[in-house]
């Protein structure tokens, strides 16, 4: 019964987030409200919020969900901060590329939707750079008990802009066609050129 009950939850919460996408999509996202995001998901207003507290979490969830912060703080004894988020970010990108289903197509059409509204509007923009912002914060405050204030806001700063970087290009892959399987795939090779440069810095007499 409890698992019945959470996949019902789960599918009302992803029907309010695929109906509130399309409406920003569609209309632009300060011409739809709230109200209308319910009516067309058929539930309630206060179920809306229950699952989405803001009309903003409708659209930046999911963005800068890595708690980069505390992958750093429950790193195993031993191991460095750049290898645990190295190891993080190695287990989200598939090892394989497996034949593409209708589901994998609908996600990757989700994703493009989700960051064109964000793009298009300046003030989730804004929203989603305070997140990122947040998140580097955080980074640094753990890396700083093992550096100085400096070193670790500096360390956190490159950190987080290799990880966006990263992420960037593999939403570019999706908008230029690239299927989310292939993308996927192509993202465990940035991730690995990534750190690497963050681990052994860039010498830049290679590449000549």
């Amino acid at each position: 019964m409890t698992g019945l009950r959470e996949r019902k939850k789960e599918q009302t919460r992803r029907r309010i987030a695929e109906v509130a996408l399309r409406l920003f999509a569609e209309r632009g996202y300060d011409a739809v409200t709230v109200n209308e995001i319910a009516a067309t998901a058929e539930v309630a207003k206060v179920t809306l919020f229950k699952y989405f507290p803001t009309k903003e979490s409708l659209v930046l969830e999911g963005v800068a969900e890595e708690d980069l912060a505390q992958i750093v703080s429950a790193r195993p004894a031993g191991q460095s901060p750049l290898a645990a988020l190295r190891a993080h970010y190695l287990a989200t990108a598939p090892d394989d590329c497996p034949d593409e289903e209708p589901r994998d197509e609908q996600a990757r059409e989700a994703l493009i939707t989700r960051m064109g509204v964000i793009f298009d509007n300046p003030a989730l923009s804004a929203a989603a750079g305070e997140l990122l912002h947040r998140q580097r914060q955080e980074l640094a405050r753990v890396l700083a008990h093992d550096h100085d204030e400096l070193t670790a806001a500096l360390m956190a700063a490159q950190i987080t802009a290799t990880i966006l970087t990263v992420q960037e290009t593999f939403y570019r892959r999706l908008v230029a066609g690239a299927s989310l399987a292939d993308a996927g795939l192509r993202l465990g090779s940035d991730v690995r050129l990534a750190f690497d440069l963050l681990e052994n810095g860039i010498d830049p007499s290679k590449g000549r």
